[in-house]
């Protein structure tokens, strides 16, 4: 009877993204002012070091999780690296056929276009420095805090009460995203100003991500769906985790997770080497960071002009996986 339950649950979960992102996306194409989207904001930031909390508390609560946690690392290493790869990979073949970023580039530098300059609009990746930079430091320390707390203080008879705060978080999350993909039209502007061809540029590094994603899977000789739907997250850690989490547990979470931690500390650590391969293999490797945490050292490799490619890249594919994460669970189910 419980299982039935709990298979009920999850079922529920694979169509209430596309609900909350339904209801978001309704709210955001409103005329909201400026101090509304401030409170969404806020409360998507409050949303995200809850999630960042419960995931957490969900990892040192289990005590098996906890003592493969360094095996389950290196998985993590393996997949992040594969999917930043192919992503690269594809990418590469890109700009050798359909999209050379370098002629790109000198187009938008010729015409003085770039991410601090579009059409007259002066400081996007100030403006982006600005907003993403607390969470930085915020997202990390709000995970080790939730695996400290649920490792050494949580009481076993409240461990019930993290599902609840998880699936309260994730849906504010996606109803956040919604609002701010409603909100946030200015992306199609940009995406004209570059051309559509740019979209693109998305597309391969999702099918780079899908492809490494197999393949580590195959490698590790872990279940398909873990390593696929981690890596088909891209960087965006926080939702993948919490999505994986609440449909499959705190243990596929941590692969979601992880995965995508570490997809952004590799595209940080390898910076220097990847841009060497192509312009757009750091864009590639950053994927859906691109928005916001990747944008500043990504686009001092590839410079201002294609920082705003970079900037629209990252919109796209963040805007994407909320949708990506619960078509692929219903594919593998």
């Amino acid at each position: 009877m419980n299982y039935k339950i709990e298979n009920e649950v999850i079922k529920q979960m694979s169509w209430i993204p596309f609900l909350c992102l339904g209801i978001g996306l309704i709210v955001g194409f409103q005329r909201l002012t400026t101090s509304i989207l401030k409170v969404i904001d806020l409360l998507t930031n409050l949303s995200l070091v809850v999630l960042m909390l419960t995931i957490g508390a969900n990892i040192g609560t289990n005590d098996l999780l906890m003592s493969n946690l360094p095996r389950i690392g290196l998985d993590c290493v393996v997949i992040a690296s594969l999917a930043i790869v192919f992503s690269i990979f594809f990418t590469f073949i890109l700009e050798k056929t359909i999209l050379p970023l370098e002629e790109v580039s000198r187009k938008l530098s010729s015409e003085k276009i770039n991410v601090n300059n579009v059409d007259g609009e002066i400081g996007l990746l100030e403006e982006e420095k600005k907003k993403t930079s607390p969470l930085i430091w915020v997202m990390p320390i709000s995970i080790i805090v939730g695996i400290l707390f649920g490792n050494f203080m949580m009481p076993q008879n409240l461990i019930f009460v993290l599902d609840y705060l998880l699936t309260i978080a994730l849906v504010v999350l996606y109803v956040s995203v919604g609002i701010s993909l409603g909100a946030n039209r200015m992306v199609f502007k940009y995406i004209k100003v570059l051309g559509w061809k740019i979209v693109l540029l998305s597309i391969t590094i999702f099918i780079g991500s899908i492809v490494g994603g197999t393949l580590s899977g195959i490698i590790l000789k872990l279940p398909i769906h873990i390593s696929v739907i981690s890596a088909s997250g891209m960087s965006y850690y926080s939702i993948t985790g919490a999505y994986m989490s609440q449909v499959y547990g705190v243990v596929v979470g941590t692969y979601g997770f992880m995965v995508n931690v570490m997809r952004e500390f590799l595209t940080v650590l390898f910076l220097p080497f990847i841009v060497r391969i192509s312009k757009g293999s750091p864009i590639a490797s950053g994927a859906a960071g691109n928005m916001d945490t990747m944008l500043v050292p990504v686009t001092k490799f590839v410079g201002p002009e294609l920082g705003l490619v970079t900037l629209v890249t990252g919109t796209i594919l963040t805007f994407a996986v909320p949708f990506i994460l619960p078509m692929l669970y219903n594919l593998f189910s």
